[in-house]
């Protein structure tokens, strides 16, 4: 990596559950949610708001944690 070259991640949610025709894509800050029924939807972009607000009061950005550290926050957020 050069020394101008940031490291980026993004979450990406797919749902494959939509039969009601719907096409719904939701942009935030580091995600992006595509497909889902409204429930699958919903979920999907509530998970990935509730990583960004864990990693803010963390002082954290997405790029800088570990993939255990990103699966252990999922799991926090998902069991509430």
């Amino acid at each position: 990596m050069s020394g101008n070259t940031k490291k980026k991640a993004v979450m990406l949610g797919l749902g494959l559950d939509n039969e009601d025709g719907h096409k719904r894509v939701t942009r935030g800050d580091n995600f992006v949610i595509s497909g889902g029924s409204e429930e699958t939807h919903e979920h999907m972009t509530e998970t990935a708001i509730k990583v960004n607000e864990k990693l803010s009061a963390k002082g954290r950005r997405l790029e800088e944690i570990s993939g255990k550290e990103f699966v252990d926050i999922i799991q926090e957020v998902s069991n509430r």
